[in-house]
C-alpha cells in the first residue's frame, strides 16, 4: 500500500464514520475504496466489515445520552443481533455472492421504504403506544434478527434497515432510536470481527489505515445526529437509503 492509497483509506472511513453514526450506508465509501486499490471483492467486504466496526463503538459512545431508560431494552435485543450476525457471516462465507447481491439491494430499498411511509404503516400495524408488550417485543426481536443476518453478511445500510424497523415499533424520537441503531449496529459489527478474524480472508494492513478514521467520524456523526431536527434526519437517512439501494441496484443487475 502506498500513500495516496492509505490517504484514499483515511478520507473513505473518516466519511465511512459519520455516514455510518447518522443513516448508516458507510460501507458503500469504504468498500468501494478497498477495491480501488485492488482487494478482490470478499477480502475487500471481510476487511471493510472489521474495519468499520471501531466506528459504531464511537457512535455508541457519541449517543449514550439518548440510550439512557432503554439501555435494558437494548441489552435484551443483543443476543438476537449477535445470533443473526453469526448466521449472515456463515451465509458470506459459504455461499456464492451474485445470488445475495441481487436480493441485497431490494431490502435496502424496502427499509427506506419503510421508514418514509412510517406513519402510514404505523396506521396499519398499530401505533406503538397500542401494541401489547409480547407483540412489540416479538416484532423488535424479529427486525433485529433479520438486519443482523444482512449485516453479518454485507452490512451496507444496516443502519438503515435497524432504524426503519425499530422506529416503526418504538414509540421514541428518531434520534434515541438511532441510539439504539447504533448500540445493535455495533454489538453486530463486532460478532463479524470475531468470525472473520478466525475464518475471513482479513487484509490487517488496510483495517489498521481504515479503522481509526471510522472511529474519529463515527463521533462526529453522532454528535451531530443528536442535534439535528428528527423531520431533517428522517429525511437525511430516507435519501442515503435511496441512493444507496439504486447504486447497490444497478451494481447488481450490470
Amino acid at each position: 500500500m502506498d500513500l495516496s492509497q492509505a490517504v484514499l483509506l483515511l478520507a473513505a472511513g473518516l466519511a465511512a464514520g459519520l455516514m455510518n453514526a447518522i443513516a448508516g450506508g458507510g460501507s458503500l465509501i469504504t468498500f468501494p475504496a478497498l477495491l480501488g486499490i485492488g482487494l478482490p471483492s470478499v477480502p475487500a467486504n471481510v476487511s471493510n466489515s472489521v474495519a468499520v466496526c471501531p466506528g459504531y463503538f464511537a457512535s455508541v459512545y457519541g449517543s449514550r445520552h439518548d440510550l439512557r431508560g432503554q439501555l435494558r431494552r437494548t441489552v435484551l435485543l443483543l443476543p438476537t443481533a449477535v445470533a443473526g450476525a453469526i448466521a449472515g457471516c456463515v451465509l458470506l462465507l459459504i455461499t456464492p455472492e451474485t445470488a445475495f447481491d441481487k436480493v441485497v439491494p431490494f431490502l435496502v430499498l424496502g427499509a427506506t421504504a419503510v421508514l418514509a411511509f412510517q406513519d402510514q404503516l404505523r396506521r396499519v400495524v398499530g401505533h406503538p403506544a397500542r401494541i401489547s408488550h409480547a407483540r412489540q417485543q416479538a416484532m423488535l426481536h424479529s427486525m433485529v434478527a433479520l438486519g443482523a443476518v444482512y449485516g453479518g453478511y454485507f452490512g451496507a445500510a444496516l443502519g438503515v434497515m435497524f432504524v426503519a424497523g425499530l422506529a416503526l415499533v418504538l414509540d421514541e424520537t428518531l434520534a434515541r432510536v438511532t441510539a439504539v441503531k447504533n448500540l445493535l449496529s455495533a454489538t453486530v459489527g463486532l460478532t463479524t470481527v470475531v468470525v472473520f478474524a478466525l475464518f475471513g480472508p482479513v487484509n490487517w494492513a488496510t483495517v489498521a489505515v481504515l479503522a481509526p478514521a471510522t472511529i474519529v467520524g463515527g463521533y462526529l456523526g453522532a454528535r451531530l445526529a443528536r442535534r439535528l431536527p428528527g423531520r431533517l434526519l428522517k429525511t437525511i437517512i430516507v435519501i442515503f437509503g435511496t441512493g444507496i439501494g439504486i447504486y447497490l441496484l444497478v451494481h447488481a443487475f450490470t
